[in-house]
Formats: structure tokens, C-alpha cells, sequence
């Protein structure tokens, strides 16, 4: 039997839901090959930080984790255990910028692309042994994988690493789970929940094919793959085993789900699936494509039992011209057309979505169409973001390039009419009845989120509970605990967020049956899961 003390080893992840997902999986392989995993970073033998790339601000938030991990290294003479001893990068911020991120920031010991995953114990084990780890050298990952969508399903034998997709050794075609010291294998997705909420994202696929003019997402991230259907069931139920009740679908683009699997019905077919799960109350799927969005598609997605009554859907602008340039469709007609589709077919639901402003070429028509599509839209939440250029993608070239200044200043004429609205919204909620998945009770309150929000992007909802008499009172209100749906009447609202009376427990959390433990951590379901910024917005 070995003797090796197991190395120890911090993750700190940056970005969006797909991130915390390839993070769990990195926090499998791990396990798997004989690392512990501590929540402190200064009590690491080696910090892994899992960057963002998608905007500058992603960008800078990612360096800033890699320096505040390099300034809690040991100094010179102190003993094990006194802080880390190695900062590597990982994440969507090393695989794009790779080798020049290496030679840039000196503060990380190793920057590695998704590739590295499979092994990345390894690549730890040598940093800390103190050997030169080549730095990732970037590369379009859409050339790495056949055009053809239908080429690159679950049965081609191409060995290109997803992160984030079943098995820890899964690769694009399949590959072997990767088995646990001493036999048997590590969960049956090959991933490690890093936090012990009733909340799990669930990645459905990976990639986009899209050429949106501004994103430079499918360049690193590669071109779209979905997961097979039984690996998304099985993680689906490891998942309800390990403590979750709701699962949020994840993708950078949930619509194309199933094409390169041969068949564009199957997320209506995996959505009734998902919801028919044991101990899942709630399936919630985000970044849905508008252009995707088939009929058959918006009325499983609103009236399926179990589905959460809501979209997210990405506009990104309202003006026809500005979508084209954008290279996208639609405009605010399609839109509000789509909108009330959706409330045809279930009146209450909740949408989000997200915007740019300042994009090459918008004028000041544009921002009015802009605004008066927000205030005929009657969205729930909307992400605004101001226009930056990227990297690789065509909208640096693109004439008609507006002021920073003018970027800003448009930016905040938008985000201050999405408050007023959105505020606005929530008020016409007082009176309804919501369902709540609870994530925290304390001080006779429980905190969670209604049906119509997406946890940590949305709002959220506070419920009032009984009192301790009626609570103990047989005939009374039975006790709530944190992964219980219950039904709420909303009483107030704080901008997004709802107050709400507490009416009835809906469906009470059981005990799970082989649950592992999560990382003992402190503030809720960010874990170490630090540093998320809700930067989404493909």
C-alpha cells in the first residue's frame, strides 16, 4: 500500500454555469487520481483557477484570481503547508491566449488548454516536481472536428477533448471512464460536485456553429456537440443522488442539441426524460437560440410538468439592421411574436435575455428600437452589455465604430430603463402564487428562487415562514428545509426580488441515498466556485 501523502488542491473558477460544470469534472479526474481537494487555496499544494475569456472584464477578473493565488504562495523556508506552491491556469481565457498568456503572466507555473484534462494530475504532479510544463499553444478548435454536424456524432472515433461531457476520460465518439484508485469509477459522469446546494448545472453540449460577427466563443470553445442522451440521463441521475432538485441545462447554445446526433427533435424528446427523474422538481434550460426556436420546440419547453416556466432567450438586439451585421436574425417584430407565443401557451412564465449596445454601425434609431422593444417586451431580467471588440472575430474589422465614451453612455441610458422595467415587472407578480425551491432557511425566512428566475442571474425570492407555534402545531404548517419546493404568495418586491408568504411544502428533499460529500465551505452555493461574474451572453 502506498505511503504517498496525497497532494492537495485548490480550484477557483471564473465565469459562467458551463465553467462550474468543467470544474466538477476536473474535480473528479483529481479525485480519482489520488489528489485531495481543499476549499482554501492557501491551504493547497496547488491552485487551479479556471478562467473566462469571453469579455475583457471575464479577462481581467481571471488574471487578477492567478495573482491573488501567486501572493499566498510559501516563501522560501516555510514548511508545507504555508501556501501553495504551484498556480497553473486552466479555462476558456488559457485556451485561447495559451502560450502568450504564459509568457505574459510569469506569476502562473503552467497554462493549459482543455486538452491537458485527461491528465491533469499529471500535469500538477510535474509542475510541483518542478519541471517546465509546455504552455498550450491555441489553435481554432472548430477545425479540429468535421463540418458536417452529423460526422461528429456519438459514434466517430475523433479523439478532441469537450470539457464537461461525461466521463473522465470522455472524449468526442466516447472513451473510458476513468476508474477510481483501487477499482470502480469515480461517480457515474466522472465529475465531483463542488457544492452541496439543491441547484446543479447539467451540460448538455458544447461549441457553437454560429458566426456571430462579435464572438469569438466557437474559435476555443470548437464547433457544437451534444452529449449522447444516456449520459445526460445518467449524470441527470447521479446528480438527484448527490443532493440536487433542480437542473439547469447548459450549453452555448441549447436549440442545436441532437443535430450532429442525427435527430433535431431530441431536446423535446430529453426534456420529459430529465423531468421524470427521481428527486428532480425542476428542469430549467438556458441559452436558447430565437432563430432555433421551433414551435414544437417552445411548446414542450411550456408545457411539459417539471419544466421550469421560463426562456432565455438571446436577443442581443432589437434592430433588424444591427442583427444582420451582428450576423444574427429576427428583430423586435419576430421577437415580440416569439414572446407572445410563449405567454399563449402559459401566461406566467419568465424571460430573460441579453443585450449589446455600441455595436459597429448603430445609430441612434437602433438604440430607440432597442428601447422600445425592452418596453413592449415584458422581460424579467436582461443582461446589458457595452461593445467591445474581440480578438478573431469579424466585427473588429467592421466600419462604423463608435466611441467608447458613446458606448458607455448608451449602455447606461439601457441598463437604467431595464431596471425601471424589470422592476416594474416583478411588481405585477404580488398577488401570485410562485413556486420556490429553497436554497436557505435562517431566522424564519427561506431564500431560493420562483420558477420564473434562473439562480444567481435572475432575482431571487424571499419567503416568509411560519411561526414556531403554527410549525409545531400538528394541525399547522410543517417546518421547511433547504431543498423544498413550496408555494409562496408574493407580497412585495425589492427591484427583481420577490417577498413572499409561505402557503404549502409541494414536494419535500429526501435524504439522498449514496450522496457524497461536497467541499465543506463556507457562503452558500458559491463554494469555491469564487469569482463567478454572470458574464454569459452567447
Amino acid at each position: 500500500m502506498s505511503t504517498r501523502v496525497p497532494r492537495r488542491v485548490a480550484l477557483i473558477t471564473l465565469g459562467c454555469s458551463r465553467n462550474e460544470v468543467d470544474s466538477e469534472e476536473l474535480a473528479g479526474r483529481l479525485a480519482a487520481q489520488g489528489w485531495e481537494l481543499v476549499p482554501k487555496a492557501a491551504d493547497a499544494d496547488a491552485v487551479l483557477v479556471n478562467t473566462c475569456g469571453f469579455v475583457d472584464a471575464a479577462k481581467k477578473d481571471s488574471i487578477d484570481a492567478l495573482l491573488a493565488a501567486d501572493d499566498l504562495r510559501a516563501g522560501d523556508g516555510e514548511p508545507a503547508g504555508a501556501g501553495p506552491r504551484a498556480v497553473v491556469a486552466v479555462g476558456c481565457l488559457a485556451e485561447r491566449y495559451g502560450s502568450e498568456l504564459a509568457a505574459s503572466l510569469p506569476e502562473a507555473d503552467a497554462v493549459l488548454g482543455f486538452d491537458a484534462y485527461p491528465s491533469i494530475g499529471e500535469h500538477l504532479e510535474a509542475v510541483l516536481g518542478g519541471a517546465t510544463v509546455p504552455a498550450h499553444t491555441p489553435r481554432d478548435r472548430r477545425t479540429l472536428l468535421p463540418i458536417t454536424p452529423v460526422e461528429r456524432g456519438a459514434s466517430a472515433n475523433i479523439a478532441v477533448h469537450v470539457p464537461g461531457h461525461a466521463g473522465a476520460g470522455a472524449q468526442v465518439g466516447g472513451g473510458p471512464v476513468g476508474a477510481a484508485p483501487g477499482g470502480g469509477v469515480v461517480g457515474a459522469p466522472g465529475r465531483r460536485r463542488l457544492t452541496a446546494g439543491p441547484v446543479a448545472a447539467l451540460k448538455i453540449s458544447s461549441g457553437c456553429d454560429r458566426r456571430c460577427a462579435f464572438c469569438a466563443i466557437p474559435s476555443f470553445r470548437g464547433s457544437h456537440v451534444s452529449r449522447p442522451v444516456d449520459d445526460v440521463l445518467a449524470e441527470a441521475e447521479w446528480l438527484a443522488g448527490e443532493g440536487a432538485r433542480e437542473l439547469v441545462l447548459v450549453s452555448e447554445n441549447s436549440t442545436s442539441y441532437g443535430k450532429d446526433l442525427g435527430d433535431l427533435r431530441a431536446l423535446e424528446k430529453l426534456l420529459p426524460q430529465l423531468a421524470a427523474v427521481p428527486g428532480i422538481v425542476r428542469v430549467r434550460t438556458v441559452y436558447l437560440q430565437p432563430a432555433e426556436l421551433r414551435p414544437s420546440l417552445l411548446e414542450v419547453l411550456l408545457t411539459t410538468p417539471g419544466l421550469a416556466p421560463y426562456l432565455d432567450l438571446s436577443f442581443q438586439h432589437a434592430s433588424p439592421g444591427v442583427l444582420r451585421r451582428m450576423r444574427r436574425f429576427g428583430g423586435s417584430e419576430h421577437f415580440l411574436d416569439l414572446l407572445d407565443r410563449g405567454r399563449q401557451l402559459l401566461p406566467g412564465l419568465g424571460a430573460r435575455s441579453n443585450v449589446i449596445v455600441g455595436f459597429p454601425g448603430e445609430t441612434e434609431a437602433d438604440v430607440d428600437i432597442l428601447a422600445e422593444f425592452l418596453e413592449a417586451a415584458e422581460l424579467d431580467a436582461v443582461g446589458v452589455f457595452g461593445y467591445s471588440d474581440e480578438e478573431g472575430t469579424e466585427a473588429v474589422s467592421l466600419p462604423g465604430k463608435i466611441s467608447e465614451e458613446e458606448i458607455e453612455r448608451r449602455r447606461v441610458q439601457i441598463t437604467d430603463l431595464v431596471e425601471q422595467l424589470t422592476a416594474a415587472r416583478a411588481q405585477e407578480r404580488i398577488g401570485s402564487r410562485v413556486q420556490v425551491l429553497v436554497e436557505e432557511v435562517t431566522d424564519g425566512l427561506a431564500a431560493g428562487c420562483a420558477g420564473h428566475q434562473q439562480p444567481d442571474a435572475d432575482g431571487s425570492c424571499v419567503v416568509r415562514l411560519p411561526g414556531p407555534a403554527a410549525a409545531g402545531d400538528p394541525a399547522g404548517l410543517p417546518g421547511v428545509e433547504v431543498g423544498d419546493l413550496i408555494e409562496a404568495r408574493v407580497v412585495a418586491t425589492e427591484g427583481v426580488d420577490l417577498v413572499a408568504e409561505f402557503t404549502a411544502v409541494l414536494d419535500r428533499a429526501r435524504p439522498a441515498a449514496g450522496r457524497g460529500e461536497a467541499l465543506p465551505l463556507a457562503g452558500g452555493r458559491a463554494s469555491v466556485l469564487v469569482g463567478r461574474r454572470g458574464v454569459d451572453g452567447a
